[in-house]
């Protein structure tokens, strides 16, 4: 049911089967939106959801299906992103185009997930909304040109946009994640836990369901923000480098789980031949490095950013893997085109 027929506003979700564009979904639907999804897969393929989904057949890269399916929406989630780390140039920038013609063409306003991959290792260890964007990885200028495509749709169009950006996704159904599939592999009966950073090198957890009420938070105030909004979502800092770790071994009860080192050499030596680990490797950095979020601006609009305990999220993220078989994608911060 679309904004022109009915009072009940509409939500299209690009990338509705991912957990990020899920979690949102069910934010907005528990608000009263109704939610339209875009997706390639068949109807035998897609998911059963607590709340009513109006499917679209189509492809997020197809710009004709994008705009169709926006007719009516007043909100536009872009949760969708080349899967496994690969062709982020040649399939996330046209992506994204497409949602900003739409949102254009319609008068939505886009909900866009954003992440660190824009800073790098000369950044500070605490970066704000201020702090200078200078990515020297591949995948950080793609994920660089998306933010500026968006603050060019705003600025020179009067799109609204409200985007967050966080750190390593982690929640029930992020299958595709270093949590997932590195630190805590084998969810509830996972018999050791691989430590990704040093002890002391601090590093940003987002979890999802968190992430996703903030951005419905955030468009309960919509008329109030600026038409380019890009705000830090703080997260769980493992500040400490084994906060992570520790709290897996709290939830499964085993104060004395084994804590292996990740073996990023296995990664080294298959790069040459596995262009995903060659991927992963460009973004080594943010675990051999501190790099926190300062939310002061979300929390200064919100009072306060939602926040579950992290032994209850680690619980939940755990007992979701034990729902759910682990694609062979590779760790990413993103939902990939379903």
């Amino acid at each position: 049911m679309s904004d022109t027929t009915s009072t009940t506003p509409t939500a299209l979700v690009l990338g509705l089967t991912g957990a990020i564009g899920g979690a949102i979904a069910a934010s907005l639907a528990r608000r009263g939106f109704a939610i339209r999804a875009l997706t390639r897969r068949p109807a035998a393929d897609r998911p059963s959801l607590a709340f009513p989904v109006d499917w679209r057949d189509g492809d997020a890269r197809d710009a004709a299906s994008v705009r169709a399916a926006a007719e009516g929406a007043s909100l536009i989630v872009h949760g969708v992103n080349p899967p496994g780390y690969a062709r982020w140039r040649e399939e996330a920038l046209p992506m994204l185009a497409n949602t900003i013609a739409a949102a254009k063409a319609v008068g939505a306003t886009i909900l866009f997930p954003g992440n660190v991959y824009v800073y790098s290792s000369a950044s500070p260890a605490v970066v704000s909304e201020s702090t200078p964007r200078r990515p020297t990885t591949r995948k950080g200028r793609v994920r660089l040109e998306m933010e500026e495509m968006l603050e060019q749709a705003a600025r020179d169009h009067g799109v609204r946009v409200i985007a967050l950006r966080a750190g390593d996704f982690f929640g029930p159904g992020v299958t595709n994640s270093w949590f997932a599939q590195a630190l805590a592999k084998g969810g509830m009966a996972a018999t050791s836990v691989q430590r990704l950073t040093r002890p002391g090198i601090g590093h940003a957890w987002a979890y999802v369901p968190d992430l996703a009420e903030t951005f419905a938070r955030l468009v309960d105030i919509r008329a109030e923000l600026p038409a380019y909004t890009m705000l830090n979502f703080a997260g769980h800092y493992d500040a400490t480098g084994h906060d992570m770790t520790d709290a897996v071994r709290r939830v499964l009860g085993r104060p004395d789980l084994p804590v292996k080192p990740f073996p990023w050499i296995i990664l080294w030596l298959a790069a040459p031949f596995v262009g995903f680990m060659r991927e992963a490797l460009e973004m080594r950095w943010l675990w051999t490095q501190s790099l926190a979020l300062n939310n002061d601006r979300l929390v200064g609009l919100l009072a306060a950013e939602p926040h579950t305990a992290l032994d209850e999220a680690v619980r939940a993220a755990l007992r979701g893997l034990d729902e759910l078989i682990v694609p062979r994608h590779g760790p990413s911060h993103d939902a990939q085109v379903r």
